[in-house]
Parts: C-alpha cells; structure tokens; sequence
C-alpha cells in the first residue's frame, strides 16, 4: 500500500534530523532517465491499455 504525504506520521527530533538529511542527500542524486529500449517497451504497455480500458467520453 502507497503512503501518502498525508498519512505519514509527523517526525520530530532526532527522527525528523535524519529524515531531513536524508531528502537532502537523495535530492542531489541525479534523476534516472529511461532508455529508448525502455520508452518503447512503456509506450507498448499505454497502448494495449488504452484498447483494454479506452478513455471515458465526457
């Protein structure tokens, strides 16, 4: 199950310290990027499920 920002529990002291450096560090990590193998592999995927549950008409 997926927390949310809003049912994480609050942090305070030494807990929040850690937390916080922890963001700090991870911040300055550089973001993963997909290769083109993977973009066509993804782009697969968002179509078949596109046909299998087609958008909604307003």
């Amino acid at each position: 199950m997926a927390m949310t920002i809003k049912t994480l529990p609050k942090l305070w002291g030494e807990d929040a310290r850690i937390f916080t450096e922890e963001v700090e560090r991870n911040s300055k990590l550089p973001t993963p990027k997909l290769s083109e193998s993977q973009r066509k592999v993804l782009s697969t995927m968002l179509d078949s499920a596109r046909n299998i549950f087609p958008p909604r008409k307003a």
